[in-house]
């Protein structure tokens, strides 16, 4: 068949574009398998259900097969009202099993699907953190919400309906046998054309979803980071550039989106055309057969109404498959995370104190390119380390490896001995806590939002986690207090609000080792420098990691490390490093102006 070809795959195609991966036929099916095997016995009760509805409804066929019968026979008294009769009850037991089929299928389907979505949130949580940050936001969202949408409807009507229709088709196909088996022969006319059709479009239809719903996430991507980045897009320009960028993404995006139209308006002419051969090849050949003899006028009338059924049920199964094609490809994307595979952890190692050692570490995002080069570093309990240095240097690269969200390529990050990536990601929560700039408020109301990093705090000691950050004041001033809901259609808090938020938590949490990323960013020098005060007596003690372009930060900790080119290139206390006039003393004299 010729027709629209599929769009050209450029080297930028968004296909290409997703960090997490995309599950293999191989694990589609293993999981399909499972969660088929899950629900087995809702299974086994839909298929019996639905063969009894497909029994019931083969009763009208065979009865007026049955008085065409006796008309041919010259037979006088038809005995109309027992058929009648036999009809209505028949007609009143399909009625209750259809029904039941429907309600049944629906509930299992919402089962199903609420198992899916519990599965892949599971273990979208439990992926190792790199994974998940290096993981483009586009993809995550829509993976979680286009995707999630598509399979709804598949889950809900497709997977029980293509069952049930598999069983239709069966019964009858074993109808018609039985009844007249020449008129069996007649069915296999339409096979050809419905086979050739379906091979072409299953060939082709697969790889198109799937770029199509790459494409998707491609656009999701592009228009997310640029909300997301507004103020950098307008600061610097980038306007017409991301612009451009994005129409580029809806362009391909809608190009798959007109090939896998193409597609279906391929197939469903096809489909249309197997259904008049099959009724035309029945009565066509069935009336052959009644004139040789070969069968009887009546079994001619049932094979030909038990053969009309069969269009709706082959009509079905074609349209829930090809409902799946688009279905396996979303599935494929959220069952994809079952192949990266967890890191490696012993959960029998525990740390033996609370040095955090790096030794000789390498590590890069990208295959042959480092962040950072042959770090080493020891901190001691209880020590205030602030790591300064220019923008893109690699000092929050290397927080997050003291901190155990990246593993080293090269070297290793140790906690009391204890190596951070052979460590429980749990384990390693207890003692040693992140917090950036990026914080985020649940909805909920503040005491939940609080509750997160210590479900069993009492409300005292959540109103002194507050105090501690300097958030007591509009917290009590909230309308509800601890009960005022924030969050997504809450109370609207400011972005410094936030951060006190997330600090108020780092404080409940209670952990011995804290990676600060720029943790005051959001707010004003001035409140910056007393909410750093306010933390340093709640923190006294614990170990510090401070990455800070704020020098101040740098000038209370006990030891300042330069970071520089991913390197170390200066390490000491903040009058040593400015007594040595090397690159600290530069940011210094440039800070103090």
């Amino acid at each position: 068949m010729i027709g629209l070809a599929p769009p050209d795959h450029d080297p930028d195609a968004p296909q290409t574009l997703t960090t997490l991966p995309v599950g293999s036929p191989a694990t589609v099916r293993h999981y399909v398998g499972g969660l088929i095997r899950r629900h087995r016995g809702a299974f086994t009760v839909l298929i019996t259900v639905n063969a009894a509805a497909v029994i019931a409804s083969m009763a009208g066929p065979y009865l007026l097969g049955g008085v065409v019968e006796k008309l041919s026979a010259g037979a006088r008294d038809l005995q109309l009202e027992q058929t009648l009769a036999v009809f209505a009850v028949a007609l009143a037991a399909q009625t209750v099993f259809v029904r039941t089929v429907r309600l049944r299928g629906a509930v299992l389907g919402e089962r199903m699907l609420a198992d899916l979505r519990e599965d892949f949130l599971v273990r979208s949580v439990a992926l190792p953190p790199g994974v998940l940050e290096r993981a483009g936001t586009g993809d995550l969202l829509s993976r979680i919400t286009t995707d999630v949408d598509r399979l709804s409807r598949s889950m809900r009507e497709a997977v029980p309906q293509l069952a049930i229709s598999v069983v239709w088709v069966g019964l009858l196909i074993g109808g018609l046998t039985v009844t007249a088996p020449p008129l069996a022969v007649s069915v296999a006319v339409a096979l050809p054309l419905l086979i050739v059709g379906c091979r072409w479009y299953f060939k082709r239809a697969p790889s198109a979803y799937r770029s199509e719903s790459a494409g998707y996430a491609a656009v999701s991507a592009v228009l997310t980071e640029s909300v997301d980045a507004g103020r950098t897009v307008e600061a610097h320009r980038l306007g017409a550039r991301r612009i451009a960028l994005s129409e580029r993404r809806i362009r391909e995006w809608t190009q798959w989106e007109r090939y896998t139209l193409f597609l279906r308006s391929v197939l469903f002419p096809v489909i249309d055309l197997t259904h008049v051969l099959l009724l035309g090849s029945v009565l066509l050949l069935g009336g052959a057969f009644v004139m040789r003899g070969w069968i009887s006028p009546g079994q001619l009338t049932t094979g030909a109404l038990l053969a009309q059924m069969l269009i709706e049920p082959v009509g079905l199964i074609l349209r829930w498959y090809d409902e799946l094609q688009e279905a396996q490809v979303s599935l494929a994307r959220l069952v994809g995370v079952r192949e990266i595979e967890p890191e490696a952890t012993d959960a029998d190692r525990h740390p033996d104190g609370r040095d955090v050692h790096a030794d000789g570490v390498s590590f890069g995002y990208r295959a042959g390119v480092d962040v950072l080069r042959e770090i080493s570093l020891r901190v001691r309990p209880g020590t205030r380390l602030a790591l300064v240095g220019p923008s893109g240097a690699g000092k929050s690269t290397l927080g997050r490896l003291l901190a155990g969200i990246y593993g080293p390529r090269v070297g290793s990050v140790t906690l009391g001995g204890a190596e951070l990536s052979t460590m429980p990601p749990e384990r390693i929560r207890e003692q040693v806590a992140l917090v950036n700039q990026e914080h985020h408020v649940f909805v909920g109301s503040l005491r939940d939002n609080l509750l997160l990093a210590r479900t069993a705090a009492a409300d005292a000691e959540l109103w002194a986690a507050l105090g501690a950050v300097d958030a007591a004041d509009w917290a009590r001033a909230l309308p509800r207090g601890l009960d005022t809901g924030v969050g997504s259609g809450g109370h609207t808090l400011t972005p410094a609000q936030a951060q006190q938020i997330a600090l108020a938590r780092l404080v409940l949490a209670d952990p011995h080792t804290l990676v600060l990323d720029e943790a005051t960013s959001l707010l004003d020098p001035r409140a910056a420098r007393d909410l750093e005060r306010s933390l340093g007596r709640v923190l006294a003690g614990r170990t510090v990691v401070a990455i800070a372009h704020r020098l101040h930060t740098a000038h209370d900790a006990d030891v300042i490390a330069v970071v520089e080119d991913g390197r170390i290139s200066e390490l000491g206390s903040h009058d040593e490093l400015v007594t040595a006039g090397g690159a600290y003393a530069a940011l210094w004299r440039s800070w103090h102006g």
